[in-house]
């Protein structure tokens, strides 16, 4: 009998991560090809779910499919507000939950992590949402580690996605957990999805400069941002703040909310990823002219930050040039 996968979709949910769950697992077959997984989406009351683009989706099922399910995800929707606001848990939902059965195994995509939160099932776990969110779940969530790098968490019955995309990388992960790297590549490729993505949603993370130049710290900020190439230093900062290093500091922080060498690290791993991105430049040229010396120490901190190589970076975030056809000759 195939796995039973019921999927929640909630008012506002995303269209795109409504429809994962099934793209990935119903590619997942036997060796007969017959598929693995039964996926169905149901809604509370089984009424129409009105999702963020402006239109409704109509689903067969209401919240008492959630009983008999052997796993049951929660599809990705616009944040609630007064979740946000308070950390509770919108009753009708906490309803729907409730008929979970203590042993199915719970998936949330994206923002659905703060629903599980608030139904108190992330307790001392490991999980993860949108890398854009991680700082309000932190604070409505002091019980739950956070991690804002990787892509998803899998903590045996409950598994946290990021956003977007990430969803897929979390079903190729379930299939591959529960039958095999064969059935879960094969999945993957009548997906034409990877297998297996280098690197977490670090990658993906903005890190915007401050622009308010009323800040004590913001003028030297933009003073080095001009001078990443050069091996600057703590002092080198301070002096330019007219500060002690100890009191620019302890400014930075207050204002950026983190430490000036910190910040500066950052700085230049955005500038490199720029230069990766739109730039033929070598990783060594491209080490040289953000600072950090030599290509060994910009692979590093790509590693330590973004999980991939400054290589692996380049072939996954710069598009391919267009091919170029001849021009049509006059007969």
């Amino acid at each position: 009998m195939p796995h039973r996968v019921a999927v929640l979709a909630l008012d506002g949910v995303m269209p795109m991560d409504l429809g994962i769950a099934a793209r990935v697992l119903n590619e997942a077959l036997d060796p007969a090809g017959a598929r693995l997984y039964s996926v169905t989406t149901c809604s509370l009351g089984g009424r129409p779910v009105r999702t963020n683009e402006g239109f409704r989706i109509v689903v067969d099922d209401d919240e008492s499919l959630l009983e008999g399910a052997d796993t049951v995800v929660i599809a990705t929707q616009e944040p609630d507000e007064h979740l946000l606001a308070t950390g509770e848990l919108p009753a009708r939902v906490a309803a729907a939950f409730a008929r979970i059965g203590p042993e199915t195994r719970i998936v949330s995509l994206c923002t659905s992590s703060f629903l599980l939160a608030a139904a108190g099932l992330l307790n001392g776990l490991r999980a993860t949402t949108h890398w854009a969110l991680c700082g309000p779940f932190t604070r409505l969530f002091p019980d739950v580690e956070v991690d804002p790098d990787v892509l998803f968490v899998d903590n045996g019955r409950i598994l946290t996605a990021a956003g977007g995309a990430a969803g897929i990388d979390l079903f190729v992960h379930l299939v591959r957990s529960d039958h095999g790297a064969t059935v879960a590549t094969s999945a993957a490729r009548r997906c034409v999805v990877a297998p297996w993505r280098e690197g977490g949603q670090a990658q993906f993370i903005e890190h915007p400069v401050p622009k308010d130049a009323d800040r004590s710290t913001s003028a030297t900020r933009q003073w080095a941002l001009g001078r990443l190439a050069e091996p600057l230093t703590l002092g080198d900062m301070a002096r330019h703040a007219h500060m002690s290093e100890r009191t620019f500091t302890r400014r930075f922080r207050a204002e950026v909310g983190t430490s000036p060498l910190q910040w500066l690290v950052q700085s230049r791993l955005t500038q490199a990823r720029r230069l990766l991105e739109s730039s033929d430049l070598t990783v060594a040229r491209i080490a040289t002219a953000c600072g950090f010396g030599d290509p060994v120490a910009l692979r590093k901190h790509f590693h330590t930050h973004l999980g991939l190589s400054p290589l692996a970076y380049r072939r996954a975030h710069r598009a391919p040039e267009p091919a170029r056809t001849e021009p049509l000759q006059a007969p």
